[in-house]
């Protein structure tokens, strides 16, 4: 039996530790969920391509050579697609960075292909990267900084959620067998969204911690090495690396020809029949040596990529020559450090589980949101024991509009920047910029009047206004049916991105709904008191039919 004294102390410890880092973590999970089905946002957010249908896999050389003959550029690093979608339309790609610009600075992606006649077709990339901003806002917990400076602040308020995710299982031991499976649903509303975080928290606890640990090995990864290679490995750590790392490159000879691509991946079936290749990627090294990489994904393994896992291979046979980054083959060392990536972006399993993760993601949120405003709630019953008219002090109620406004101006930010993809393309010319002005406004403006109404009411209206955001989502596929020339549809691909959006709506109506009932009921001195100030008779009388 833990000490009550001690279980007190580790409850201050998970409250405090737990309001400082909810907002952020409320952003990173949010974003984190949405990004579990990236690639069918990026088909979603990617307009029609004008080029001809992809060539055959048997032409692809025809195709390499005519587009490295018409753009020498190309020579350097080009990839070809085994599958073709609306993100990638072409069979052949590459890379361009503008002039000025570092190879770390953003870049063009260029696709060509063939028309009818055999003649060389390219264009331009014309999709746009919301998907990406919505990882980076991932990655960044929301901060708009050098990437960089927001990883290290990541990393730190990964720290504080670890030790919020401690202190918490310690408040929770003692009444865990009363408690664990209580939900009690009925007029104290308290009492019922108590039990829900606590239900929550403790069934996705081992999700919570997996995040939590991986994060900060993301966050502090360099550091992490520079340490290791101080302490332990004499400042030798990157020779001992190049040292153990298996030869993934060939030297290009003139005098022969790459294997055709059809041969290629029938040597790689071969060796490796479960892993399903996505795309090939040539690249030139200095010292003319060639490195080829073939990328795909095998369920049943986790990958090092955020959805992908990679072999190194000899373009003239065929061999896989590195197993280091391929599902399921690598060597122990790198399996380790894979299994973080892997058990953080949850990209084993397939489907089930990124919709796994994807609710897991949402419960996480919901998590931060509700046990800020339990804290506030909490508040009354000693402000109570001070003064017999009690009313919200000024810290209460600016945490209470910061709960609402960052949580949901992200929600409400997310889902407009994500509708302005159907539209942007062909209208501005910095997409990302505009992607990123139409989060942050909106996202600043949520703040602003969270502020300006009161936690009590903006809840409600931010969450109508998060409610129709969302629903935008599938109405700018409608409208991009009914007026020509607005959008576009993609017939066939986007019905998981819409119709998530549609239930994601209807849930925030719901809860719309809810929460101005709960208004309704509320006594003065709630964070959820919206009215003009009462007397204390009223407010006494309040206080037996409100949520305690």
């Amino acid at each position: 039996m833990i000490r009550a004294d001690v279980v007190k102390m580790y409850k201050d410890v998970h409250t405090w530790v737990g309001i400082l880092s909810g907002l952020a973590l409320f952003i990173a999970f949010y974003a984190g969920a949405i990004t579990m089905f990236e690639g069918p946002l990026k088909q979603w957010a990617s307009p029609p391509s004008d080029l001809p249908a992809p060539v055959p896999l048997e032409r692809s050389a025809e195709l390499v050579e005519k587009t490295i003959a018409a753009h020498p550029e190309a020579a350097g690093g080009y990839t070809l697609h085994i599958e073709t979608d609306a993100a990638n339309p072409a069979r052949m790609s590459w890379l361009v960075w503008p002039e000025g610009r570092s190879r770390g600075a953003p870049n063009e992606t260029w696709f060509s292909a063939l028309d009818a006649n055999g003649e060389l077709v390219v264009a331009q990339d014309g999709s746009t990267p919301v998907a990406q901003f919505i990882d980076v806002l991932h990655q960044q917990v929301g901060l708009p900084l050098d990437h960089e400076l927001a990883m290290l602040i990541m990393g730190a308020v990964s720290l504080l959620y670890f030790v919020a995710l401690v202190s918490g299982v310690i408040v929770f031991l003692p009444g865990v067998a009363k408690d664990l499976f209580a939900l009690r649903i009925g007029r104290n509303l308290k009492r019922m969204w108590l039990d829900v975080h606590n239900v929550l928290g403790v069934f996705s606890l081992p999700f919570h911690i997996i995040m939590a640990l991986t994060a900060l090995v993301f966050a502090f990864h360099d550091q992490i090495y520079d340490l290791q290679n101080e302490i332990t490995y004499d400042g030798q750590i990157a020779q001992m690396f190049e040292a153990g790392e298996p030869v993934h490159h060939v030297d290009i000879d003139p005098a022969r020809d790459f294997l055709e691509l059809p041969d290629l991946l029938a040597r790689l079936d071969a060796q490796v029949p479960q892993f399903s290749i996505q795309q090939i990627q040539y690249m030139v090294r200095p010292g003319n040596e060639a490195e080829v990489m073939a990328r795909g994904i095998d369920d049943r393994y986790g990958h090092r990529g955020p959805d992908f896992g990679m072999a190194a291979i000899n373009p003239y046979t065929g061999d896989i020559m590195s197993r280091t980054y391929l599902p399921g083959q690598q060597p122990a060392s790198s399996a380790v450090l894979t299994s973080f990536f892997a058990l953080h972006f949850g990209n084993f399993g397939g489907v089930p589980v990124r919709w796994g993760y994807f609710f897991l993601g949402l419960a996480g949120a919901f998590l931060f949101y509700s046990g800020n405003l339990l804290w506030i709630e909490s508040r009354r019953k000693k402000a109570r024991k001070s003064s017999p008219d009690p009313v919200q002090p000024l810290k209460t109620k600016v945490l209470g509009a910061l709960t609402v406004g960052i949580s949901l101006g992200c929600i409400a930010g997310i889902s407009l920047t994500l509708s302005a993809a159907k539209f942007l393309p062909g209208r501005v010319q910095d997409l990302e910029l505009w992607h990123s002005l139409i989060y942050y406004g909106v996202f600043i403006a949520a703040i602003g009047w969270a502020f300006l109404r009161g936690t009590a009411r903006s809840a409600v209206e931010l969450q109508w206004a998060a409610a129709v955001a969302t629903l935008s989502i599938p109405l700018v596929s409608v409208l991009s049916v009914l007026v020509p020339g607005l959008g576009w549809t993609h017939p066939g691909q986007s019905w998981l991105v819409e119709i998530t959006a549609v239930a994601g709506a209807g849930l925030l109506f719901f809860t719309a709904h809810r929460t101005r009932r709960r208004i309704r009921q509320a006594p003065e001195d709630s964070i959820w008191w919206a009215g003009p100030a009462r007397s204390s008779a009223v407010t006494e009388s309040a206080h037996h039919v409100a949520a305690e």
